[in-house]
C-alpha cells in the first residue's frame, strides 16, 4: 500500500507540523514572565523586554549595592544609571509598544537577587516563521505521498 519512503515522509512531516503548531499555541497562551534569579558579586545582567502599549511590569532587586539603568519606549519611565543600596522595587507601564532595556550590575560583596513580573508580547515574525515551518511539513507529506503512486509504463 504505502512504501517505506512514504511512511517515513508522513511521519517526518507530521512531527514537523506538530512541533511547530504546539510552539505556536504555547506562544499565544503565554502569560506574564516570572523572573527569579541570583547573581554573585561583580556579576551583571541585561533584560530586553518587548511589550505592547499599556503592558505593566514590576521588578524588585535586593543586594548590598547594585547599579541599575532602565529605559522604556516612548520617552516613558526611565532610570539613568544609578547606584542603589539594599532593596529597590520599581513598577512601570509601557506608554507605547516597544522594547524596554534594563541593565543591572552587582557592585556589592554579597549576592544580588532579582525578582520580576514582566508582561511580554510575542514577536510577529515568529508567528510567520512557524506558519512557514507548518507549510514545509505539509509539502513534505505531499511529496512523500507521491512516492506511493503507481508508476506509468515505461518508467
Amino acid at each position: 500500500m504505502f512504501s517505506a519512503r512514504t511512511i517515513i515522509g508522513i511521519a517526518a512531516g507530521s512531527a514537523i507540523i506538530a512541533i511547530s503548531a504546539a510552539s505556536m499555541v504555547m506562544d499565544m497562551t503565554q502569560g506574564p514572565l516570572e523572573v527569579s534569579e541570583t547573581y554573585d558579586a561583580g556579576q551583571g545582567t541585561t533584560y530586553s523586554i518587548t511589550g505592547d502599549g499599556g503592558a505593566s511590569h514590576s521588578m524588585s532587586v535586593t543586594a548590598e549595592r547594585f547599579q541599575m539603568e532602565l529605559a522604556s519606549p516612548g520617552g516613558g519611565f526611565s532610570i539613568p544609571s544609578t547606584e542603589f543600596a539594599g532593596s529597590h522595587h520599581v513598577e512601570w507601564t509601557h506608554q507605547e509598544s516597544g522594547r524596554t532595556l534594563i541593565s543591572l550590575q552587582n557592585t556589592g560583596a554579597g549576592q544580588m537577587v532579582v525578582e520580576a513580573t514582566l508582561t511580554t508580547s510575542t514577536d510577529p515574525i515568529l508567528f510567520a516563521y512557524r506558519l512557514v515551518v507548518i507549510t514545509t511539513g505539509i509539502i513534505i507529506i505531499g511529496f512523500s505521498l507521491g512516492f506511493s503512486l503507481k508508476k506509468p509504463r515505461g518508467f
